[in-house]
């Protein structure tokens, strides 16, 4: 019951206001104040230092440069096999299939893959009888994005929307939760043209959202998806590559065609995964 009054209680909340005090908190380089924030974030996530390049939590130029740590080349090793690998660490929510075009939020909600992807109904069927999954990514884990399989970048499209948290309890509370927010959809085909996206979610005190090949994008107010240009050249990124990262935490959903690697793996829903952890 306290779950479901704390997610109601964010609708009036001017979300993108305090996202955005929380971003410009986040990119402060004053030594002090960035210094301040990030021993304060460390000590309360007990944050594995052990793992990050750079292992000096006075050497970043800000909070955000600490956020977006990038981890040591043999911290999450890639499997030798050519299956589905986890894009990030973090919390898997749900999988499961795509079932007369509506994905599983939480137990008992449904929402619609045409509504998350914004597109046209066509483009939508793609997915037909396909798999997803949504991983959670809590304020402690490791906030780079990295490709759950080979693919060259396609469609890239702007969703303005809401700022909702996106944690397990709003989720479990708040219908069309991953509709309604601010999000990025990157369409990728794989080597035999079979299509996959990664849907980047945005959420409260998420400062931006960023990928390698466009950079950050901006909040947004007006509530129209825009398609962003492409590169001249084609973005071709193979599996485990970094594809794109969160300032703060949120979610991340791939969505799968019917002929390509889906969720294989047996009581992993609600369980910590790593980055280029086998699914397949």
């Amino acid at each position: 019951m306290i779950s479901y009054w704390l997610s109601q209680l964010q609708r009036p909340l001017p979300q993108h206001l305090l996202t955005r005090i929380a971003g410009w908190l986040a990119g402060i380089q004053v030594r002090w104040v960035k210094n301040s924030l990030i021993g304060l974030f460390s000590k309360a996530y007990a944050i594995n230092w052990d793992e990050a390049v750079g292992n000096d939590k006075h050497a970043y130029a800000s909070f955000n440069d600490f956020f977006t740590r990038a981890l040591k080349p043999d911290a999450r090793p890639l499997p030798d096999s050519n299956g589905l690998v986890s894009p990030c660490d973090g919390t898997l929510s749900e999988y499961g299939p795509v079932t007369q075009g509506r994905l599983l939020q939480a137990k008992g909600i449904h929402y619609p893959l045409q509504y998350l992807l914004g597109c046209e109904k066509n483009a939508s069927e793609l997915f037909d009888n396909g798999e997803f999954f949504t991983i959670y990514l809590a304020p402690k884990d490791y906030h780079r994005l990295h490709m759950p399989l080979s693919g060259t970048l396609t469609r890239c499209t702007h969703i303005p929307g809401r700022l909702f948290s996106v944690s397990p309890a709003t989720a479990n509370h708040l219908p069309d939760l991953f509709c309604r927010n601010e999000r990025v959809v990157c369409w990728f085909e794989d080597e035999h043209r079979q299509p996959f996206v990664m849907v980047l979610v945005g959420a409260m005190m998420v400062g931006s959202m960023q990928t390698v090949w466009h950079g950050r994008f901006k909040h947004r107010t007006r509530q129209a998806a825009m398609d962003i240009p492409l590169p001249v050249a084609p973005v071709t990124l193979q599996r485990g590559a970094e594809m794109g990262r969160f300032l703060m935490g949120s979610t991340v959903i791939v969505v799968t065609s019917r002929d390509l690697p889906g969720i294989n793996t047996s009581d992993l829903k609600l369980s910590k995964i790593k980055l280029h952890a086998r699914l397949d």
